[in-house]
C-alpha cells in the first residue's frame, strides 16, 4: 500500500473501534499477529478490546498523529471513556478517564501483522484506583 492509502486505511480501523464493530476489527487484524508483551493472534486482540469496550461502553479513539514509512505506522492515539462495567478486577467507578497511547503497527496485505507500544494500561488503571 502506498502511504495515503496506508493512512486511509488505519482511519478505516479507527473507525470500526469506535463503532465497538469487533467482526470489522478483526477484518483488519491478522489470525496470527504478534503483540509484543501481550498474548498473540487476533482472538486474544479481540477478546482484549470486547473487555475494555464492555467496561467502557462509550470508548472511543482519537488519532493525534500518524508516521507510516513502507508498511509501518506509527500513532499517537488518545482514548476515552467511562467505566461503567468491571475492569481488570476494578468495579466500575463511574469515573471518565483519557489516556494516551502510542503504537507502531506493521500492516502485511490489509493486516495488522505485529504490534508493539503502550495502550494505556498503567494510566488507565491510576485514573481507576486514584
Amino acid at each position: 500500500m502506498e502511504s495515503w492509502e496506508l493512512r486511509e486505511w488505519f482511519g478505516e480501523y479507527l473507525e470500526a473501534c469506535n463503532r465497538h464493530d469487533l467482526d470489522a476489527i478483526r477484518a483488519f487484524v491478522d489470525p496470527a499477529v504478534r503483540r509484543a508483551h501481550l498474548p498473540g493472534g487476533a482472538d486474544a486482540w479481540i477478546d482484549d478490546l470486547d473487555d475494555r469496550f464492555r467496561a467502557f461502553p462509550d470508548w472511543q479513539t482519537r488519532r493525534i498523529q500518524l508516521v507510516i514509512e513502507d508498511d509501518r505506522i506509527a500513532a499517537h492515539l488518545r482514548t476515552s471513556g467511562t467505566h461503567l462495567g468491571a475492569f481488570r478486577g476494578i468495579a466500575p467507578t463511574r469515573r471518565h478517564t483519557n489516556v494516551a497511547d502510542f503504537g507502531f503497527y506493521r500492516v502485511a496485505a490489509g493486516r495488522i501483522v505485529e504490534f508493539t507500544g503502550t495502550v494505556g494500561d498503567v494510566e488507565l488503571l491510576a485514573q481507576l484506583t486514584a
